[in-house]
Parts: structure tokens; C-alpha cells; sequence
């Protein structure tokens, strides 16, 4: 992760780890996440111990100190000379032989002072409640300003707590088979097809292997519900896919096509939907185009687009903590342009009387409101459409159930913000062509 950039939940699902027990799955989990929700706070520790800086430090050494001080300080099963020992054993094997008494040295002087008491969230400043939450300090006042300080500790808390897993249920008789297999279920937040996981592992699941389920927080669910149904869709950055799943389903006579940058992400999602290549005709209703979706390679046009643009997904820290220590605020400009690009291009292929939804994960205001304003600036033929009416409609057909849609709009978009929501932050505005 810290050579290439990788994203934890990626590596910690895929092959590489399969052959880990359950048991030791959970203790991989553990260890990596609280590591990367926590590294600032585990580092300002590391700093007091150290007869080094930590810049001088090769990151091998570093990531050993933190991995160690997260399980004296947050984790209280593991006895302090393992995770001692276990570090000392890292950076042998990192070829850094030379480091295993410093090692040893600061994790013996921080072990005799450890207490296994996660901290307390300080809410009194923005200084103290990026410091103390864990957070890069530009990213918490950007908060403060936008939602007030209540709502910023609020998603501060959220992001260093493990968050809920959500399922969509593509077929009803998948909660049967997936209580029967020993999970319980709790009704979802948002709409009536969603379940939260009180306990199990819904990815050993049969229901799950099968496709009769599926993991997509319900934010993500919701913004899908909301591109509503036409006889031709297009999702013009589809990969991983849940929303295009969720979509088909939902649309089972329409042509849909879904569009994503990279090639082998673009296979990914034939595997996933089980759909032809583009060059191919078997029938489907669905069809994958590996292209650029700022400069969208047909002439087609569609009754319903979706715009799930790729950006910086500051919504996401509880499950993408590292996002908070690579992102920069420079890096919103950049974000924005792609974004701008590809909601214009987005909308030069919807019919008259369309729509399109345009959705982020962001709680950046540059992501969001200001790409639509920006869109929309010029004479373009769009209006917007109010989030609240449509939520109100889906609350009507009984889709949707959580009491009090108005609590989820800001004007007349979508947001939702982590830990003031039971999800993820996602923002979504709805226009429709004149």
C-alpha cells in the first residue's frame, strides 16, 4: 500500500489472502485497518520513543513500530512481548537486521506505559479534534465550515469506527438461506431491499457466492434508486459495478450500457454481470465498453444516464482510511476537471425528457455542488430535479422507508454524511434534459 498506492480493502480481499483462516482474516483486518484510521496518533507515540525522527526511518522499520503500538494501545488479547517480538520478526525479514535492536528498544519503553483504552474523540477545536480523531487538520475545518463542528465529530467518529456491512437482496429467499447459514440480519435504514449484517461472514455465504446478494452500502443503493427506470441507460464509470448491478435489476427489459476507463476493470464487469463484450451479441440486456467516459465512443442516446464519478472519496474513510493520508487539497482541482469532463460528456447523450444522476462520494463541495453549478452554467438545456420529491415517490411505492426523507437533501440535492447517516457520504443531484 505505501510503495504503490494500493487500497487495503482491495488487497486484504483478494487471492493473495484467501488461504488465511477466518480467525486469521480478522486479525489481518484488524491490524491494517486500525493501523491506517490511527497512524497519526501511532506515530506522534513512535516520535516520543524514538531516538530517531520518523522521517529518517525506512518505511519497513515504521510499519513495524505502528503495527505493534496499535495492538498495545487498541487491542487488548494480544500480550505486548508477541507484538514485540512479532515486529522484531518483520524487520529481520524486511532485511533490516541492523534495526532489530531499535526496534526492540522503542517497543519495550512504549509497551511499559501501554493500556489497551482506545482515545476519546475531542471536539472542543479543530485542532484538537483532528489530533485527537486522527485526521489531517485541513480536511476537519473544511468540515467545520461546510456541516458545522457537531457533524464534523460525528463523521470523525464514524471513520475510526468499523462500519456496518450492508446488503442488497437481489432475490428474497436470500435472507432465509443466509439466516439459515447462521448470519442475523437487521431491516436496512434506507430501503426495504437492504439488510445490515449483526453478525456472520456474508462472503462464505451461498446466497452471497451465488449472486442472490449482494455487499453495497446503502447510500450507494440509494443513489442507484434514484436513476429510476428507462428503456435505455448508460453508467458512464461502472466499475466495480454495484450500482449497475443494482441498476439491471431494477430494469430488467431495458438496454443498458456501462462504461469504464480501464480494460481490465471493464472485464471484471462482464465476469460480474455475467454479460457479452461489446463486440458480441448474445441476447443480453447489458453490455460493457472499456472507453474514456469524457469522450464517450457512440452516438447513442439514453432516457437515463448515471455519472458515479470517480473522486476523492472522503465519504469512504471508515473503509478507505488511507484515503485521508494521500489525498491533498490540491488534488480537488484535478478531481474536479475529470468530474466537469465527464458530467458535460454525460449529458450530451441524453434524450429530451431524460435524466441524468450525477453522484459522488465525496463531502467536498468542488466534487459536488460546484461541478453541477459549473454543468450547468451557460444556458445548458437541464433542470434540477428535487432529491426530496423523488425520495418522497420512492417512500410512496414502498421502496424506501427511512421516516424523514427531507433529512437527506441539502437543497435540492442528495447528502448523506457518515455518522450523522448509518452509511457512507454520497452526494447525487438529479438533472433532466428540457
Amino acid at each position: 500500500m505505501e510503495r504503490e498506492s494500493s487500497y487495503a480493502a482491495d488487497l486484504l480481499h483478494s487471492k493473495a489472502h484467501a488461504a488465511l483462516s477466518p480467525v486469521d482474516h480478522s486479525l489481518t483486518t484488524e491490524l491494517v485497518m486500525g493501523v491506517l484510521r490511527w497512524r497519526s496518533l501511532l506515530d506522534l507515540q513512535i516520535a516520543k520513543a524514538s531516538s530517531q525522527p520518523l522521517a529518517r526511518l525506512d518505511l519497513e522499520i515504521l510499519t513495524a513500530l505502528r503495527l505493534a503500538v496499535y495492538q498495545f494501545r487498541w487491542l487488548s488479547r494480544i500480550p505486548a512481548r508477541a507484538a514485540i517480538n512479532e515486529s522484531v520478526e518483520l524487520v529481520k525479514r524486511a532485511r533490516k537486521r541492523s534495526a532489530a535492536s531499535f526496534v526492540n528498544a522503542v517497543l519495550r519503553k512504549l509497551a511499559a506505559s501501554a493500556h489497551a483504552v482506545p482515545p476519546a474523540i475531542d471536539g472542543a477545536s479543530v485542532e484538537a479534534l483532528a489530533a485527537s480523531a486522527a485526521h489531517p487538520e485541513w480536511l476537519v475545518e473544511r468540515w467545520v465550515q461546510a456541516y458545522g463542528l457537531e457533524a464534523a465529530i460525528q463523521i470523525c467518529g464514524h471513520n475510526q469506527s468499523v462500519p456496518v456491512s450492508a446488503l442488497r437482496l437481489r432475490h428474497p429467499e436470500a435472507e432465509d438461506e443466509l439466516r439459515a447459514e447462521g448470519l442475523e440480519l437487521a431491516p436496512g435504514a434506507f430501503l426495504a431491499s437492504a439488510r445490515r449484517v449483526v453478525r456472520g461472514d456474508v462472503t462464505g455465504s451461498s446466497a452471497y457466492r451465488s449472486g442472490r446478494c449482494v455487499i453495497q452500502d446503502e447510500a450507494s443503493q440509494l443513489v442507484a434508486a434514484l436513476l429510476g427506470h428507462g428503456s435505455s441507460i448508460l453508467d458512464c464509470c461502472a466499475a466495480p459495478g454495484g450500482k449497475t448491478l443494482a441498476i439491471a435489476d431494477r430494469n430488467t427489459n431495458s438496454t443498458i450500457t456501462a462504461v469504464d476507463l480501464h480494460p481490465h476493470r471493464a472485464r471484471l464487469l462482464r465476469r460480474l454481470m455475467r454479460a457479452p463484450d461489446s463486440s458480441g451479441d448474445s441476447g443480453e440486456n447489458i453490455r460493457i465498453v472499456a472507453a474514456d467516459a469524457r469522450d464517450l465512443p457512440f452516438t447513442d442516446c439514453f432516457d437515463r444516464v448515471l455519472a458515479d464519478v470517480p473522486c476523492s472519496g472522503t465519504g469512504t474513510l471508515s473503509r478507505n482510511p488511507e484515503i485521508k493520508w494521500r489525498l491533498k487539497a490540491d488534488d480537488l482541482a484535478d478531481l474536479q476537471a475529470r468530474q466537469l469532463a465527464i458530467l458535460r460528456s454525460a449529458m450530451d447523450r441524453v434524450t429530451a425528457g431524460g435524466r441524468i444522476v450525477y453522484s459522488t462520494c465525496s463531502l467536498e463541495r468542488e466534487e459536488n455542488e460546484d461541478v453541477v453549478e459549473a454543468a450547468l452554467a451557460g444556458g445548458a438545456p437541464f433542470r434540477v430535479i428535487e432529491c426530496g420529491k423523488e425520495l418522497a415517490a420512492l417512500k410512496e411505492q414502498g421502496k424506501f422507508i427511512w421516516d424523514n426523507p427531507n433529512t437527506l437533501t441539502r437543497g435540492p440535492y442528495l447528502r448523506t454524511l457518515p455518522g450523522v447517516h448509518p452509511c457512507d457520504g454520497f452526494f447525487a443531484a438529479i438533472l433532466e434534459r428540457k
